[in-house]
Formats: structure tokens, C-alpha cells, sequence
């Protein structure tokens, strides 16, 4: 059943959605309804805010209104979170009282950075590796430094009897076996 959960976006009060998202929680907690409803975000983000000269990191909401829900649309689940306090509805075209609303689409998801996908790779530091797209493809090089995290991997390619590195991302370049 978890493979047709989905992400959607449901739009709170200003304010609310620590309430809210904490209250779904606890509703699913109290109900057991884990495979019905699977998770809340919300969305933040760190910027740097300078007030009267000092400089300081702040976390803050990227949607301030809006909560995610990641949940399997059934007519229960749809109704549990529609009747939270400090949830106005869910966003999407087809938001109404007996309409169903539409998922986030996957690059959404993963543009937001709510769902991690582990990445694993066959190559490290130091190993020769063959560009597999782009302007250099083809071109075989030494791995310099690997950032699973950003999803790309430096490599030392020889363009003119010269060392220059270049940034692929990290399924553009395989392992060459010797």
C-alpha cells in the first residue's frame, strides 16, 4: 500500500502549520492509520539575517501557509486531513468538496529535497573513470572529489597535455575497469 502513497500539499492559517502538522500526527498516532497517512514537511530553509550589526542563521518556512503530506488518497485519509484545525484544503486543481486533489508530480518532490534517494557509486577518489556525456565524452580521467550530496564528481580530465578538471554529475561517469 505505501507504493501509491503520495505527496500533496495542503495550505494552512498563517501560523498553523506546526499545529498542523503536529496534529496529524498525533490523529495518525491515535488512529493508527500509518499506512493510510505516512508523513508531514515542512518545507525550511537557512538564510542568513544581519539585525542591528550582528549576523545570524536563521531557519525559515520556503512556503509559509502550506504543509506536505505524504499520504495514500483514500476517502478516510482525505477526510481526516481536510478536518484538522488550521487546514484550510488541499492545493490543486482539483480542490473541492467531493474532488480529490493531484499529487505533487516526482521532480516537485525532489526538487523540494523532502525525499532523499540513497546514491551509491562504483568509483572514489582516485580512480579512473570514462565521461559518459556532455562535451567531454568520452574522455577517460582521475577522480578528484566525490559530492554524493550535490549528485556530481570532479575528475582531473588531460585536454592539451594539461590537467583541467571538469564537474559531471555522478551518472555521466563509470568506472574504468583495467
Amino acid at each position: 500500500m505505501s507504493e501509491n502513497a503520495k505527496w500533496y500539499v495542503i495550505h494552512t492559517y498563517s501560523g498553523y502549520e506546526n499545529k498542523v502538522a503536529t496534529s496529524i500526527q498525533k490523529t495518525v498516532e491515535n488512529r493508527n492509520l500509518q499506512e493510510w497517512i505516512h508523513a508531514t514537511h515542512i518545507p525550511m530553509e537557512t538564510v542568513v539575517e544581519i539585525k542591528d550589526g550582528e549576523r545570524r542563521e536563521v531557519e525559515r518556512m520556503v512556503f509559509p501557509g502550506y504543509v506536505l503530506v505524504k499520504m495514500v488518497m483514500t476517502d478516510e485519509s482525505w477526510y481526516i486531513i481536510r478536518n484538522v484545525r488550521g487546514v484550510t484544503g488541499f492545493v490543486g486543481p482539483s480542490n473541492g468538496e467531493d474532488k480529490k486533489p493531484l499529487p505533487l508530480p516526482d521532480h516537485e518532490v525532489e526538487k523540494l529535497g523532502v525525499e532523499k534517494h540513497e546514491i551509491s557509486v562504483s568509483y572514489g577518489v582516485g580512480d579512473k573513470v570514462k565521461i559518459l556525456g556532455g562535451m567531454l565524452k568520452d574522455f577517460v580521467g582521475t577522480v578528484k572529489e566525490v559530492d554524493i550530496e550535490n549528485g556530481e564528481v570532479v575528475i582531473n580530465v588531460t585536454i592539451m597535455n594539461r590537467e583541467t578538471p571538469t564537474t559531471c554529475d555522478l551518472e555521466d561517469v563509470a568506472l574504468v575497469e583495467e
